[in-house]
């Protein structure tokens, strides 16, 4: 699978640059999207760069032609257009149209599934996100059924607080609640790109966490 060129939507935040460096050690070629690429630090033969925003249809068409699969990580920057479910249009659009079928992303705890049994304290992220930041929250909720309506074979990675570290811990993963309370960015990338050819969580929204 090493073969397959990768489209990467939040390559430059903190936990996408992650991603982007576990990429480039497993030997995947990938495209990144950009929206200020002169700020970007890593430069690699293995990196081609799309200069352009994920709510915009046609970026989104530069970045998947010749890609065979989806990795996203972006967030909501403050006070700008919500973008994960704009962005999620685009994309279930342009992986129609050129036939790709993988898409893994990234989101919190807040989203909810029928299959959730969220504990008490899960719960109570949920709701603290709800109220605190309704528009996030209604978007992304949006976000995951599109995804359901769609065709496509999608992953939704719900996690916990993310530590920018190098350190690894076991993983646990369910798809009723999350069982733990965070997560490392290198442990994200790692089970991310490992859904990419495993395809284990096709269409669900499993919580990962560290034990």
């Amino acid at each position: 699978m090493k073969n397959i060129k990768i489209a990467v939507l939040g390559g430059g935040g903190k936990t996408g640059k992650y991603l982007v460096n576990q990429l480039l050690k497993e030997g995947f070629s990938m495209k990144l999207l950009l929206r200020t690429p002169e700020e970007f630090k890593i430069q690699h033969s293995q990196i081609e760069i799309i200069k352009g925003d994920a709510i915009d249809a046609n970026a989104i068409r530069l970045l998947l032609e010749g890609c065979q699969a989806v990795l996203s990580t972006i967030g909501q920057r403050p006070g700008e257009p919500m973008v994960a479910s704009q962005a999620t249009v685009n994309i279930l659009k342009t992986m129609k149209e050129y036939n790709i079928k993988r898409y893994v992303l990234l989101a919190g705890l807040n989203i909810d599934t029928p299959f959730d049994k969220k504990s008490e304290k899960t719960t109570l992220a949920t709701n603290w996100m709800k109220t605190n930041y309704p528009e996030i929250q209604k978007d992304r909720q949006l976000t995951y059924d599109l995804l359901t309506d769609s065709a496509v074979d999608w992953t939704l990675v719900r996690v916990p607080f993310i530590e920018f570290t190098d350190v690894s811990s076991e993983l646990v993963i369910s798809l009723e609640d999350c069982p733990g309370d965070k997560i490392s960015a290198p442990d994200i990338a790692d089970f991310m790109i490992k859904e990419i050819t495993d395809s284990e969580f096709s269409r669900k929204a499993p919580f990962v966490s560290s034990i």
